[in-house]
């Protein structure tokens, strides 16, 4: 095995995983039920300017980079191993798309495709200089978010995930409180001064989620709000994510964040699960078309509570989530076994 590899799981990465899920059905949930545009100076409407001020664009962020992180562990534990990590992603990422097809048909703006797609893109990068790769995600970015181009930011996400996991960063964090502390503070301060940016171009009246650009190419305020939101999106990101780090530092944190770490270790399960959850209680209840913006809220509330239980008793069970072993045995082709060694009799 390599000098430096290790099989261990990385704890901090299932805690932002789990995190990140908390941000992205609350923005999902929006185009599922058809969630009609707020009346203006009313409750919904002051949620929607929150929503697209720390929410949108935020959360899907950082599991594009988390993809690219995941990425580059895959490969070099397998290859580690003695495995061929090349064929295994291949495969894998395969399988994701497969996963993808399938959700779209329930989820039009769903992002396991793009993942998979941008993934197959970025496999070459993994035998990249970590320096080089470093480099060219950083700038494409930068250019992507001032174009506003949400979309494409997701393939130099993925890269700088993978640069990330060149450089190591997420192994040792206890013994890098320091370093994250001036990164987080950085972040803070970039991120305060893109959202007062933002802030400040935030229209009067309550808005459509979609950037319009008439035929002389200019854009309205709704649009230039949007796209400042694109564009500062990634520093937000970064800024989640340290300060996430940074409180993981104590075992106090640790413990009480503890279910984020059991949700985000079954991330895909609960990805697919939370659009199910969605969808059936907007057929069972009636709630598509018929719920404001903040009673969207309360339901993901609910699905929260739901889904976090359902992972906490599922993983003393078993060693994975229902869809990660699908996607398992089908990247290794063969089956391997679900349940946890102490409930094998």
């Amino acid at each position: 095995m390599e000098k430096g590899i290790t099989n261990s799981r990385i704890d901090a990465l299932d805690y932002i995983r789990g995190f990140a899920l908390l941000g992205i059905i609350l923005v999902n949930i929006l185009a599922l039920l058809h969630t009609k545009i707020p009346e203006p100076n009313t409750i919904d409407a002051s949620y929607q300017r929150f929503l697209y001020l720390f929410v949108e664009g935020r959360f899907y962020i950082i599991f594009s980079f988390l993809f690219g992180v995941g990425f580059y562990i895959f490969i070099t534990r397998a290859n580690a191993k003695g495995k061929n990590g090349f064929i295994l992603l291949l495969r894998r990422l395969i399988v994701l798309l497969a996963f993808g097809i399938i959700h779209s048909m329930f989820q039009p703006g769903e992002a396991l495709m793009i993942y998979a797609i941008y993934g197959l893109i970025t496999l070459p990068f993994y035998r990249v200089n970590k320096l080089i790769n470093l480099t060219l995600s950083i700038i494409f970015i930068v250019i992507f978010g001032v174009m506003g181009l949400k979309a494409a930011l997701t393939l130099p996400l993925i890269l700088l995930g993978i640069a990330c996991g060149q450089y190591r960063v997420f192994e040792n964090l206890s013994q890098k409180t320091k370093q994250i502390a001036i990164f987080t503070a950085l972040m803070s301060l970039l991120s305060g001064i893109g959202l007062y940016i933002q802030y400040h171009n935030i229209p009067d009246l309550p808005f459509q989620n979609m950037i319009i650009v008439d035929e002389g190419g200019l854009i309205d305020q709704a649009s230039i709000f949007l796209k400042l939101g694109i564009t500062v999106g990634p520093i937000i990101s970064a800024f989640y994510i340290g300060l996430l780090l940074l409180l993981l530092q104590t075992r106090l944190i640790q413990t009480l964040l503890a279910p984020l770490k059991y949700y985000g270790r079954m991330a895909l399960t609960n990805y697919l699960g939370q659009t199910a959850f969605i969808l059936l209680a907007g057929n069972l209840f009636h709630f598509t078309a018929n719920l404001s913006y903040i009673q969207t809220l309360y339901l993901c509330i609910v699905i929260y509570v739901i889904q976090i239980i359902c992972s906490l008793v599922w993983l003393q069970l078993f060693k994975m989530g229902p869809f990660e072993w699908v996607w398992r045995i089908l990247t290794y082709w063969k089956v391997i076994p679900l349940k946890n060694k102490v409930n094998n009799v």
